[in-house]
């Protein structure tokens, strides 16, 4: 008996971008709404961009903290914890102010010109900051940190580009 009873009105997208309307009755709706989707080929191209997006952020977050943890800890300061984040709120700035000003979330893995503008907008900014909070900045500190958030920040993106390249031959062969 179609179209007896109360229905609710679906909306599907095809695979091919098609868009149609189906009418099912609140019975199905209700007993399959927690129903096992068919598990999808992958995600969603933008939803897969944010999380791209959104972990190379917390890594190049991380690998600062990382950064100004062992420097900290090479010189045998206390204070770790408020210590840590005391040396590195600079860099961490300096890396949203390079996030932001290069829109780095459209390709966060590139090492050109993101990983580049990443790392030297985290060195520049950050040692500014240190200047103008009185905070220390010598030429040996610069080139330290230079060459560590260097090797950081490019590196791990070389390796992600290693993987991709790599995985992206698999597919083909």
């Amino acid at each position: 008996m179609r179209g007896v009873g109360p229905s609710l009105v679906a909306e599907a997208t095809g695979h091919n971008g098609s868009r149609r309307r189906t009418r099912i009755g609140l019975e199905h709706a209700f007993f399959n709404a927690a129903a096992p989707r068919p598990a999808a080929t992958g995600p969603a191209p933008a939803s897969a961009a944010r999380r791209t997006a959104a972990l190379a952020a917390f890594a190049d977050a991380a690998l600062i903290l990382l950064f100004a943890a062992i420097g900290r800890d090479a010189h045998q300061r206390g204070d770790v914890i408020t210590g840590v984040l005391a040396t590195a709120w600079p860099f961490l700035a300096g890396a949203a102010v390079s996030w932001l000003a290069l829109r780095v979330w459209r390709s966060p893995l590139a090492l050109w010109p993101a990983g580049v503008g990443v790392w030297l907008g985290t060195v520049t900014v950050g040692m500014l900051l240190r200047a103008v909070t009185g905070q220390t900045v010598v030429l040996p500190f610069v080139i330290v940190a230079l060459l560590s958030l260097g090797l950081l920040l490019l590196g791990y993106r070389l390796v992600a580009a290693v993987i991709r390249r790599r995985n992206t031959r698999r597919g083909k062969a």
